[in-house]
């Protein structure tokens, strides 16, 4: 399954252009395979791009400006879920992707904070005992 980030090489929006390389860099960083499609330069891109994203992720004019990420053909989202996804550490399954071998998942991800709670409730239960016994 290869990503597919469809992306506007000539925009004159820095806005677009630092989201672009964002998504871009991050996949790379990752090493997470992707295939960049320009939609500026190449109007069949455009037109797939534009006739893929589902309706309810269309803006109102109906014109989704890119970044737009797919797989395959399954959209995954534009720059804002990507975003998301990012910071709540699940990248991978916004991708539509398997976490790499070793890589944090989100159960993973979500247990340190579970314990540390287990833990300071053990921690608050043994105070009154000591205090107790002075």
């Amino acid at each position: 399954m290869v990503i597919k980030v469809f992306v506007a090489t000539s925009s004159g929006s820095i806005a677009i252009r630092k989201k672009q390389q964002e998504v871009v860099g991050f996949l790379e960083a990752n090493k997470i395979d992707f295939k960049e499609l320009d939609i500026a330069g190449d109007e069949d891109n455009r037109r797939w791009m534009r006739e893929n994203v589902p309706g309810e992720k269309k803006p109102q004019n109906g014109i989704p400006l890119p970044p737009q990420i797919f797989n395959e053909e399954q959209y995954c989202g534009d720059f804002d879920s990507f975003f998301s996804a990012k910071e709540e550490n699940i990248i991978y399954s916004f991708l539509g992707l398997a976490p790499p071998p070793g890589s944090k998942g989100t159960e993973k991800a979500e247990e340190p904070g579970e314990n540390e709670g287990q833990e300071n409730s053990e921690d608050v239960g043994n105070l009154p005992e000591s205090q107790e016994k002075s």
